[in-house]
């Protein structure tokens, strides 16, 4: 088929300039708010917020024009062509639309995040682009058993429901098996988790295989069952690779991609935040100086790792950081990792130091009292202004290893009863 037939006839030609408005207008926002600045996978990531709408858009039209097939009866006119030849020229525009409107989506989340030179995150690329193709295929199964004006609006509502509720679901693994949580990639110290790229991909080739055994071979009963065979087992495949992942499909980066410098301590970054690499290093060793001074041990290295390692302390900066955030990162590597209980959402007793202990760590990391002012509670600044600050250094350091002792387990008290505002 000639390509200026195709695109005179596929229903793609004027449906793909409204989903491409769709997409700028109505999902704009969440395309550009969560995005990581400077960093390529989270804006990859946040274009297949857009999928689920994509993925749609693709099982609809599939069904369109597959009905168009039927009802011409063009595959019983072309008795030497197979079911496939016939129904990839008109198919393909519709994957083609997919894989266009996923790029109009990646564009805004492009933009807010300012990314210098590199590439989309070619992983989540390659997945969500088998999930249009096993969408478009599924729409097309319908369209064979339907009239188009009922299978079009039946496999669109239908398709979202499938690739768009999982997501909101407690079983977590569902989520990763029609890739609708690839969006939540990433923050910088994060890369997609592999398992849940491996977990999509199969469950996508799953799904188009089924829906390409049963248009060759026309609904048979034996292409049937056949093809449930391949869809089931293809599930049980993905949702086995999918049974441990989180909620959120992201793993640590690796810490091999730091660049660290020489100075003492050494400051180790991510590629992105290179340019900013002397004005990092020179605000977070003036706090680390200050944060010594106060008495406070130092570790050699400060590091943007998600887990630092033996002898490292995090440095946990946005990859677009202010001078204040540089004392902020600094200080993040001096608070206790957060137990269990205070992820599960159980008691933690000593929960009331948290906001007292983090600003007198601001506040001596900044060495301006002052800073503390608008960035935290009023009553913990207060207590630390009036009732910390003003102890000579070895108590106010005793205070702190007390109750960042206490912060890092379940059980005991704040050895200071740390309610903001009691005046104690």
């Amino acid at each position: 088929m000639l390509l200026r037939a195709v695109i005179r006839s596929s229903s793609t030609t004027w449906l793909l300039p409204l989903l491409a408005l769709f997409v700028v207008t109505a999902l704009g926002d969440d395309l550009t708010t969560w995005v990581t600045p400077l960093y390529w996978p989270s804006a990859t990531g946040t274009a297949t917020f857009a999928q689920p709408f994509i993925a749609s858009a693709c099982a609809a039209a599939g069904a369109w024009e597959s009905a168009r097939l039927h009802r011409g009866r063009v595959f019983d006119q072309g008795p030497v062509r197979s079911p496939l030849a016939i129904a990839f020229p008109a198919l393909a525009p519709v994957v083609a639309m997919g894989v266009l409107a996923l790029l109009v989506a990646f564009a805004p989340a492009a933009a807010a995040a300012d990314l210098g030179f590199g590439i989309p995150d070619l992983g989540i690329l390659a997945v969500s682009t088998a999930a249009l193709i096993a969408n478009t295929l599924a729409g097309a199964v319908l369209g064979r058993a339907l009239p188009g004006a009922l299978a079009a609006p039946l496999a669109l509502i239908v398709a979202f429901i499938a690739n768009a509720y999982p997501a909101s679901w407690n079983i977590r693994w569902i989520r990763h098996l029609v890739a609708s949580s690839l969006d939540s990639c990433c923050a910088v110290d994060q890369v997609i988790d592999p398992r849940a790229l491996w977990s999509g991909a199969v469950f996508a080739l799953a799904v188009s295989g089924a829906a390409l055994v049963l248009i060759h071979f026309r609904g048979t009963l034996t292409a049937a069952a056949a093809a449930v065979v391949v869809a089931v087992s293809g599930a049980g495949i993905a949702g086995y690779l999918a049974r441990d992942i989180g909620y959120d499909p992201v793993v640590a980066r690796p810490a091999s991609e730091l660049v660290c410098d020489n100075g003492a301590p050494k400051v180790c970054l991510w590629p992105e935040l290179e340019p900013r690499a002397g004005m990092i290093a020179a605000g977070a060793r003036a706090a680390t100086d200050r944060l010594a001074t106060a008495g406070l041990t130092i570790a050699p290295i400060l590091t943007m790792a998600a887990e630092p390692g033996p002898g490292e302390s995090k440095l946990g900066i946005p990859t677009r950081p202010t001078p204040r955030d540089l004392a902020a990162g600094v200080v993040s590597g001096f608070l206790p990792k957060p137990p269990a209980c205070v992820l599960n959402g159980d008691v933690y007793p000593a929960g009331a130091a948290q906001g007292p202990v983090a600003a007198w760590l601001y506040a001596t990391a900044t060495g301006e009292t002052r800073l503390i002012e608008g960035r935290f509670d009023p009553r913990d600044v207060a207590f630390v202004t009036e009732k910390v600050l003003s102890q000579p250094k070895n108590v106010q350091l005793d205070w702190y290893r007390r109750n960042t002792a206490a912060m890092a387990n379940c059980t005991d008290e704040p050895p200071i009863a740390l309610v903001a505002g009691s005046g104690q």
